[in-house]
C-alpha cells in the first residue's frame, strides 16, 4: 500500500502511532472555546465576535481560522428575516419636529435617547415592550413590559431611564408619532424632566432606525420562532436578554465591538485620565 501510494513506510507507521497532526489538535482545542463563547451568546455570535472573545481571553489565532473551524463544525450565527424594502418620506409631526434627522452618531452619553414599542407573542396574548436607548452606546437605559399598549407603558420606560441616568443636562428624546408619544402625559413627563421631544416623520421607520435595529436583534437572537407560554415567562426571558446579555455582554459593532456597558465605562475612564 505504501509503494502504491508513494508513502514512506516510516511515515505510515508514525501516522498509525499518532494519526492526528498538531494542527488538528490545536483546532480541536480552539473549538472548545468557540463552542463555549457561541453558547454563552445564546447561539447568536458569528465568527467575528467569537474571534474578539478569543483575543480578549488571550488566545492567539486568526480570524479566518475561527471562521474555518466554525464552518467545519457547522456552527453559525443567527441570521435576520428578509423584509421587503419600503421607502416613504412621511408627514412631519405637528407635536414635535424631527430634530434628530437620522444623526445617529453621538459622541457623549445622555445626549440623545430613542424610544419605541414592539410586541411579543405569548399563548396568553400579546406582551408589549417599550424601550429607551442611549444612542451613544446603544445601551437600553429604560424598558417596560405590559399586556396593554398604553401611555403608562412608555412612561414607565422613560421613568426608569431618568432614574438610572440621573440627568444633569437636557436630553433629546426621539420617538415615532404613536398616540402614546403624542399624549399630554408623555409631553408633561418630558417637560418636567428636562427632556426635549423629537419625532419621526409619519410611517417612516428609518427615522428611528436604531430602535428598530434593537428590536430586530431581540427577535432574531432570543425570541425567533418562539411563543412563550405565559406573559411572565416572556418577561423573564426578555429581562435576561436586555440586562444580562445585551447591555452587559453582547459585542456591538458601533462600540468597537465592546458591550454597551463596557463602552461607556471605557469612555468615562478615558475622560478621567485627561
Amino acid at each position: 500500500m505504501c509503494r502504491v501510494l508513494g508513502v514512506h513506510p516510516s511515515g505510515f507507521y508514525a501516522w498509525l502511532h499518532e494519526p492526528k497532526s498538531q494542527r488538528t489538535k490545536d483546532d480541536e482545542y480552539l473549538l472548545g472555546f468557540i463552542k463555549q463563547f457561541w453558547l454563552e451568546s445564546g447561539a447568536v455570535y458569528g465568527y467575528r465576535k467569537i474571534y474578539k472573545d478569543m483575543l480578549a481571553m488571550g488566545e492567539q489565532c486568526g480570524k479566518n481560522r475561527v471562521y474555518r473551524i466554525m464552518r467545519e463544525a457547522d456552527i453559525q450565527s443567527q441570521r435576520g428575516y428578509k423584509r421587503k424594502a419600503h421607502y416613504s418620506s412621511g408627514e412631519v409631526s405637528t407635536v414635535a419636529p424631527n430634530l434628530l434627522k437620522r444623526e445617529f452618531d453621538v459622541t457623549n452619553p445622555n445626549k440623545v435617547w430613542v424610544t419605541d414599542i414592539t410586541y411579543i407573542r405569548t399563548y396568553e396574548g400579546w406582551l408589549f415592550l417599550g424601550v429607551v436607548i442611549d444612542l451613544f452606546s446603544r445601551q437600553v437605559v429604560g424598558w417596560s413590559m405590559s399586556e396593554r399598549i398604553n401611555t403608562d407603558l412608555v412612561l414607565d420606560a422613560i421613568t426608569m431611564a431618568c432614574w438610572r441616568r440621573k440627568l444633569k443636562e437636557e436630553v433629546l428624546v426621539h420617538s415615532d408619532q404613536g398616540c402614546q408619544y403624542t399624549s399630554y402625559d408623555w409631553r408633561s413627563m418630558l417637560e418636567a424632566n428636562n427632556l426635549k421631544a423629537s419625532m419621526s416623520r409619519r410611517g417612516n421607520c428609518h427615522d428611528n432606525a436604531c430602535a428598530e435595529s434593537f428590536f430586530q436583534l431581540l427577535k432574531r437572537e432570543r425570541i425567533r420562532r418562539k411563543i412563550y407560554r405565559t406573559r411572565e415567562e416572556g418577561k423573564r426571558d426578555i429581562f435576561n436578554y436586555i440586562e444580562l446579555f445585551y447591555n452587559s455582554t453582547r459585542r456591538h459593532g458601533n462600540n468597537d465591538d465592546l458591550s454597551p456597558m463596557d463602552y461607556e465605562q471605557d469612555y468615562f475612564l478615558k475622560k478621567q485620565s485627561v
